[in-house]
């Protein structure tokens, strides 16, 4: 059987050469001898076709050199691929172009390794449809459709011969998102979260992944396993329900982190924010026209963006919605105990307070993330910015004096109609007490 041709490779020793092919073939063969024994029991459980593709394969050091100098592993080890959710499928099904006829093929050309990888990620929608469909709604797909060949496709988080079930992912390594997530899993892992052994799928969805800061995900997905935990801040937080709605909860349970306001482009008629039009970036081009050479948006440049994307549609459709969150996704992860987290409401609810001197202005872009530009804090001092703070409004919580005004007049109006009202009354009263005794004399 033909193991080696010009573009194959068994490493070894350098030999003489006029020695050099036969202490090749001589090593390839014991490395095979080596791998078949210690392989036997595990390749007992492939078919026989397999088995003779293990042959070779589990050689140690088998390679090929690509078009652009990328050398392609070629080894497959018998003992992992047999516990894999593809040993019953074997390598056919897979490789369905490869023969003994035509292998190793003299005539192929594979121009690098990701080339490699991304005309074998199309094998895998073949079997997985369902979950390839999944996968191009995910921010990973939404990367690659932009031109980043090195957004993450099939083979990046499964090994093409050691794809393991689902129960199999180690918790504890974060194999496989930590290979490209690595700060932020280290920052995970010391988490409250991390020390119960929770894993990344437990709060992100696993071939769909979407960005965090897109929607109401990362609410929920705490939510989903902190059922009772409204009803817990409601016991000692006021406005507990605009809390949740306006404040992300690594901004109170990362209590190390530095905290920013967001303020979010939102569609008051579609109820949702407002999202970049694919192939048509618009944001970043306003606000920088809005803006003063870049050093951020003021209150006027911020309401100049504003009539900008108001423009086309109804007045006032688009406005601002203020959330309170943390600056870095590494922050967002070192999640504490509860007993750890901020209590303490002049944290944010002081003048001057620091979450408040980090501002930017945001809106979903076409791959799903936020698209941030930075703005001045003094925009927070505007009634521009009316909108964006009226999901957790309280006396003195915002930074906006005339709210502060107005709601002091209410209440002294609130108060003051029942007690004009009572007063009108007794007045009345004892004017007909008056008239009566008057009469009665």
């Amino acid at each position: 059987m033909a193991i080696c041709r010009s573009k194959l490779r068994v490493t070894g020793t350098k030999f003489h050469a006029g020695l050099i092919m036969s202490a090749r073939l001589a090593s390839a063969m014991i490395l095979v001898a080596v791998a078949s024994l210690s392989t036997h029991a595990a390749d007992s459980a492939l078919s026989q076709l397999d088995q003779q593709c293990l042959a070779c394969h589990s050689a140690k050091g088998l390679e090929m050199k690509l078009a652009n100098g990328d050398v392609l592993s070629l080894q497959v080890q018998g003992a992992v691929f047999t516990k894999t959710v593809h040993n019953k499928i074997g390598c056919a099904v897979c490789h369905a172009a490869t023969s003994f006829e035509n292998h190793p093929p003299v005539k192929r050309k594979i121009a690098g390794s990701r080339e490699y990888s991304l005309e074998m990620n199309r094998v895998c929608q073949s079997c997985h449809a369902p979950i390839f469909k999944l996968y191009e709604s995910s921010i990973h797909a939404a990367l690659f459709r932009e031109g980043n060949s090195y957004a993450p496709v099939c083979t990046d988080c499964h090994s093409p011969h050691a794809v393991m079930a689902k129960a199999s992912y180690d918790a504890a390594s974060g194999a496989p998102c930590s290979k490209c997530h690595d700060p932020i899993f280290n920052a995970y892992a010391g988490s409250v979260h991390g020390k119960t052994g929770l894993n990344c799928s437990n709060c992100h969805r696993a071939h769909d992944v979407t960005p965090a800061t897109a929607g109401d995900q990362l609410k929920n997905a705490c939510l989903g396993c902190h059922q009772g935990a409204l009803d817990s801040h409601r016991i000692w937080l006021p406005n507990a329900g605009r809390h949740f709605d306006a404040v992300s909860c690594p901004a109170c349970h990362s209590p190390t982190a530095k905290r920013k306001v967001d303020l979010r482009l939102y569609d008051n008629v579609a109820q949702e924010r407002v999202a970049e039009r694919e192939g048509v970036p618009q944001f970043e081009t306003r606000a920088r026209l809005a803006g003063a050479k870049g050093a951020g948006l003021d209150a006027m440049a911020l309401r100049s963006l504003l009539r900008g994307f108001n423009i086309e549609g109804t007045d006032n459709r688009t406005t601002l919605r203020g959330r309170l969150e943390v600056t870095t996704g590494v922050e967002a992860h070192q999640l504490t105990r509860s007993a750890q987290a901020i209590r303490d409401c002049a944290k944010c609810h002081q003048q001057g307070a620091d979450p408040f001197q980090s501002v930017t202005v945001s809106i979903v872009g076409s791959d799903g993330r936020s698209v941030r530009y930075g703005a001045k804090p003094e925009v927070l001092n505007s009634i521009v910015s009316v909108d964006s703070v009226g999901g957790f409004y309280a006396i003195g919580g915002t930074r906006i004096k005339l709210l502060d005004w107005l709601l002091a007049l209410a209440v002294l109006g609130g108060i003051g109609v029942p007690l004009g009202h009572m007063t009108v009354r007794w007045l009345f009263r004892r004017y007909a007490k008056k008239i009566s005794g008057k009469e009665d004399s």
